[in-house]
């Protein structure tokens, strides 16, 4: 029998799959069931409620997104390549097989207005982002304005490249953060 740590790894991972690639509304916990090899019951005495559940997984995007951010700003050789290393991290993200857009937009289109806990798990993950950011275009010595103008560029890019399917969007996201970039650079 697996133990609770093992066990929770195993549920979560599962419904992440499921969630990303079918969408949380659209999958029971049968499902869930299925894909981990877990018992309905031990699920449940795991996660009492599929919001429990959906939470869980969210929190597990949110450290998979932080990893991800922070692996391709160590390659960075420059402040400003930092902050641009964003666009790149997208770039590499949106070309894997399966790429469905950002599990935190897709949960708050599907629940955001239901579920204050998914809604609020969102918006944790969104604003830790921006804080990200904003350290970022701190240590570059840019404008605080900047980092919003960032962030918006890389949400938009997720959004974008989901929809049309368009890897490339990261890239054009990138030169027009590199523009924005220059053109916030005192003279």
């Amino acid at each position: 029998m697996l133990d609770d740590a093992t066990a929770r790894t195993a549920v979560t991972a599962a419904a992440d799959r499921l969630f990303y690639a079918r969408g949380v509304q659209s999958v029971g916990m049968d499902a869930v069931r299925a894909e981990a090899g877990v018992s309905l019951k031990r699920i449940y005495a795991l996660y009492p409620s599929k919001e429990d559940l959906v939470v869980a997984v969210l929190a597990g995007r949110t450290q998979q997104w932080a990893d991800g951010l922070d692996r391709w700003a160590a390659e960075a050789d420059t402040p400003r390549e930092q902050v641009l290393a964003v666009f790149d991290f997208l770039d590499a993200w949106f070309r894997e097989d399966g790429f469905r857009g950002c599990a935190f937009i897709n949960s708050f289109g599907e629940l955001g207005a239901t579920s204050p806990r998914v809604a609020e798990a969102v918006r944790e993950h969104k604003e830790s982002f921006r804080r990200y950011v904003e350290e970022l275009v701190q240590e570059a010595g840019l404008p605080d304005a900047v980092a919003l103008q960032v962030v918006l560029l890389a949400e938009g890019a997720q959004t974008t490249a989901a929809i049309t399917r368009d890897a490339d969007v990261a890239r054009q996201a990138r030169a027009a953060a590199e523009a924005l970039i220059d053109a916030a650079v005192p003279a």
